[in-house]
């Protein structure tokens, strides 16, 4: 399992200092849940990935599992090879990283609505929900351990 920067590998944050917080004051903050769909016809998924915003806080983190062994284990019946690379990609553009092409040049904010926009693909997003934090990167940490590795599933440390 990885985390979403340009290449999958640690937070991706687009401002808001080393750990994105805010400080002691909460700040609003936006995320949604990506999630890995085999056969989009049926709307069945399994969550392997989250995004947070927060424009407040200037922070825009992507944590994602782009290990293509862990993702056969998640998810049947895919591409687990396309699945990793679509997932690496989303944490390029989360991060802004000039080699994930042009949309990871938009602000923040546009590349947050890109990667959280409707699709009927693979790589599906839900809803965008909305909360209040002092400290969006560790939203990020505790939304991902609850949608993609809930309590007593197996991860790593």
């Amino acid at each position: 399992m990885s985390q979403g920067t340009s290449r999958g590998r640690g937070p991706a944050k687009a401002g808001g200092g080393a750990e994105g917080g805010s400080g002691d004051r909460p700040v609003q903050y936006s995320f949604a849940v990506l999630r890995a769909v085999p056969h989009p016809y049926t709307g069945e998924g399994v969550d392997v990935g989250v995004v947070v915003h927060s424009r407040p806080a200037d922070y825009l983190g992507v944590r994602v599992v782009s290990d293509p062994a862990e993702l056969g284990r998640m998810v049947g019946d895919v591409d687990v090879e396309l699945l990793a690379r679509y997932l690496d990609s989303c944490a390029a553009i989360a991060a802004g990283d000039e080699d994930a092409g042009p949309i990871a040049l938009l602000s923040a904010p546009e590349r947050f609505h890109w990667l959280t926009s409707p699709r009927s693909d693979v790589l599906q997003c839900s809803e965008v929900h909305a909360g209040m934090s002092a400290d969006p990167a560790a939203e990020l940490e505790r939304i991902f351990r609850a949608h993609v590795h809930p309590p007593g599933a197996a991860e790593e440390p």
